[in-house]
């Protein structure tokens, strides 16, 4: 994972795609930054499902910013964040829909026995370790929560 944006940072700087250049800059930032945090636990690097939860993190960050530049007016700055999330999402796998992912969520609570909120950590869990940057957490913890709900009235 690290080899391929280092590789699109070197191709970045060739073409002189400053926006490409920068975002690919914070990226091998924020995963220097995970990696010096780990070292403090006894590993050398962050594993790429690891770079994978950076990347979703970075994307969901960067809607956030759109929404608030949005809504203060300032659409050149959300277009920005916009192609920033563009050339984050190249990195990761294909995003799940709100159906697959709701499908995912049922198939994992059947799967480990989701019967109340105390098995909500074991569900969200078990999704983060099989769809590492291929949804959006939030969305999948709500699902969770909805279905809890509706099981347990």
């Amino acid at each position: 994972m690290r080899e391929k944006i280092n590789e699109a940072l070197k191709a970045a700087v060739k073409l002189q795609d400053k926006r490409r250049m920068s975002t690919l800059r914070l990226i091998n930032a924020a995963i220097k930054d995970r990696d010096i945090a780990a070292r403090s636990n006894d590993k050398k690097c962050v594993s790429d499902a690891e770079v994978m939860e950076i990347l979703a993190k970075m994307v969901k960050q960067r809607n956030e910013s759109i929404k608030t530049y949005t809504e203060g007016g300032r659409p050149e700055l959300a277009q920005q964040e916009q192609e920033e999330i563009e050339i984050i999402q190249s990195f990761m796998p294909k995003q799940l829909s709100e159906d697959e992912i709701k499908t995912a969520v049922l198939g994992i609570m059947d799967e480990v026995g989701c019967e109340g909120l105390k098995d909500m950590g074991k569900t969200m869990g078990t999704l983060k370790e099989r769809f590492a940057g291929q949804m959006d957490f939030s969305k999948a913890s709500q699902i969770v929560k909805a279905e809890i709900q509706q099981r347990c009235g």
